[in-house]
């Protein structure tokens, strides 16, 4: 036990650096695909065939290729076309693509899931599509999307190492690296198992309360 805490002492800082990065990648990768879902979803419910037909397409092209494979595409691919992204970018924009998909379904239920009836007296009172989304059906929505929404957050921070296959310095590529050259296996990947779970903890406790809070909300 001593020799765990001393080596702790020594690794922590490194591999502190490294979830630095992982922050990073999950925080921007979170915000490009709540953004992008949110598109797909809106044109998904718009009714007007081509933007259905396109998000359909979008959607599932997305969830049919592994992330792995959308990460490596990004970065190793499309410099060939002219667009060289730093590691950082491409695993920020790869998950953000990537995990877009799963949003857009997300938000579409939530969409989906409020009463018809609302869209009807919105129209009756003369409001357009947009405006109905934005005052009507989006705020109502919210409430279904939010847990769901916590659960994928939690899968992104856990995603997030596969950002270490294209060489960005997050946590898990930190911990392989200080791994193989100490060969203090079970140290490292035990502090790199409890830092993800320092962080995972409260989401799950978050999306918890979200349960709690808005399922009791929607039996009312």
């Amino acid at each position: 036990m001593q020799s765990f805490l001393r080596d702790a002492a020594q690794f922590l800082p490194l591999l502190l650096q490294g979830l630095k990065f992982t922050v990073l990648v999950t925080l921007g990768s979170l915000a490009l695909s709540t953004v992008l879902g949110l598109v797909w979803a809106l044109m998904r419910v718009s009714g007007v065939a081509p933007l259905v037909l396109v998000a359909k397409l979008v959607v599932n092209t997305l969830r049919g290729i592994p992330i792995l494979v959308q990460l490596f595409y990004i970065y190793f691919v499309f410099p060939e076309f002219g667009l060289a992204l730093s590691a950082l970018q491409a695993a920020i924009l790869g998950l953000g693509i990537a995990y877009s998909a799963y949003q857009a379904e997300n938000f579409r239920a939530g969409i989906e899931a409020i009463d018809h009836g609302q869209v009807e007296a919105a129209q009756s009172i003369g409001m357009g599509w947009l405006l109905m989304m934005r005052r009507v059906i989006l705020p109502q929505a919210v409430k279904v999307v939010l847990p769901p929404y916590g659960n994928i957050m939690i899968m992104m921070l856990k995603d997030s190492s596969q950002a270490s296959t294209i060489t960005v310095a997050e946590l898990t590529l930190q911990g392989s690296l200080l791994a193989s050259s100490t060969f203090k296996n079970m140290t490292v990947y035990t502090l790199v198992a409890l830092l993800y779970l320092s962080m995972s903890l409260p989401l799950i406790a978050f999306v918890g309360w979200l349960e709690r809070r808005f399922g009791k909300g929607a039996r009312r």
